[in-house]
């Protein structure tokens, strides 16, 4: 039996560093390293968040919850987790299309490509960047406990607890709004993962806090929040109008405003962004057409212009019903009663929820007549 190797600590601290400097080449924001292990807390606290019901329709956040609480579960080769950062700061105001109410106000993440395709890419990128550079370590350190590199990847399609792990590898923390919230990006950042059987140290803790800091839970328009650190998904715009598949509430209805898909107001709220960098990836940067909708052009939407104009977006993935139902409600906000004539049609839609919302939108126009 070979003695013990005591190089391999600097030799994987030489590795991680190397990955570090691959990732912010690719162009990532932000990268860290940790077990890939999580504590009880973060079971706890996702048992917690589903026996309240603050999951709403969303059955799958229900399902694979030891996966979801403990990388290990999922994958029980892993030891270590890569976690990366990419921000999608915007440029300027994100909310101010909210202060036009003849627009429709799109989350700042959705004005262009899917992002689950631009982080993937960049992933698998540097996933094979570890492989290569972890097995080249192995074999010249001559370290024989260490089984042979192997990574997977993952956006947030699986059941991956990816906040409090980019927490744990010193990404930022997680703030009242329960997303991260990192010192040098604020509050815009998208999460990407990679698992690996790599044996990585451990990065120091981020720092900064939330303090008694609650702009972003005052922030909120239907109050989401019922406590700091806990969002009732239920009440949330985001939620409502994208993961939910029927009526909106009617009480909640007039809070939405005009977004029409997603929405920023706790995240745009956060004091930390004043840290943050415009993104500089030129596939999440706004469209024009995105940044600012016509709520009278994007009503007439059928299900072809409806692709057609959303292909490569997430929005695309709501579907056109959903969508126009969203684009009714806001339009029922906006007050501006001479857009009455374009949702006539949509009262008799083949769809009822699409035609209950134009119903409920004329209806709501006709209270701000004089």
């Amino acid at each position: 039996m070979p003695a013990p190797d005591h190089t391999a600590p600097a030799a994987l601290t030489r590795l991680a560093e190397r990955i570090r400097h691959k990732a912010l080449t690719l162009g990532f924001n932000a990268v860290g390293f940790c077990p890939a292990h999580l504590g009880p807390e973060v079971r706890h606290r996702l048992k917690d968040f589903l026996a309240q019901g603050y999951h709403g329709e969303m059955g799958w956040l229900a399902t694979r919850t030891d996966e979801r609480a403990d990388p290990q579960s999922l994958w029980p080769e892993a030891r270590s987790v890569i976690a990366l950062g990419l921000s999608y700061a915007p440029e300027g105001d994100p909310l101010a299309t909210l202060a036009r109410p003849e627009c429709g106000n799109i989350s700042v993440y959705a004005r262009h490509r899917d992002y689950h395709d631009v982080v993937k890419g960049m992933l698998k990128h540097l996933a094979q960047f570890v492989v290569n550079e972890g097995k080249a370590t192995l074999s010249r350190q001559n370290l024989h406990d260490q089984i042979p590199p192997e990574v997977k990847v993952f956006v947030d399609t699986a059941p991956v607890a990816e906040k409090p792990l980019a927490e744990q590898a010193g990404l930022g923390w997680q703030g009242k709004h329960t997303n991260l919230v990192s010192r040098t990006e604020g509050s815009w950042l998208f999460l990407g993962e990679i698992y690996t059987t790599l044996a990585l140290p451990t990065s120091p803790p981020s720092g900064g806090q939330c303090g008694s800091c609650t702009r972003c839970l005052e922030a909120c328009p239907t109050q989401a929040f019922p406590e700091p650190y806990k969002m009732d998904a239920r009440r949330c715009i985001s939620y409502l109008t994208i993961e939910h598949a029927g009526p909106i509430p009617h009480d909640l209805r007039p809070a939405i405003g005009t977004h029409i898909y997603g929405c920023d107001d706790c995240l745009a709220a956060c004091p930390w962004n004043r840290f943050a960098r415009t993104s500089r990836h030129i596939k999440l940067q706004a469209r024009p057409d995105l940044t600012a909708p016509a709520l009278k052009d994007l009503v007439q939407l059928d299900d072809a212009a409806f692709r057609k104009l959303f292909a490569g977006s997430p929005v695309k993935r709501i579907g056109r019903n959903r969508f126009i139902r969203n684009v009714l409600i806001a339009i029922g906000n906006s007050g501006q009663t001479d857009l009455r004539s374009v949702i006539q049609p949509l009262r008799h839609d083949s769809d009822p929820i699409v035609a209950e919302a134009a119903d409920w939108a004329e209806a709501r126009l006709k209270e701000t007549l004089p």
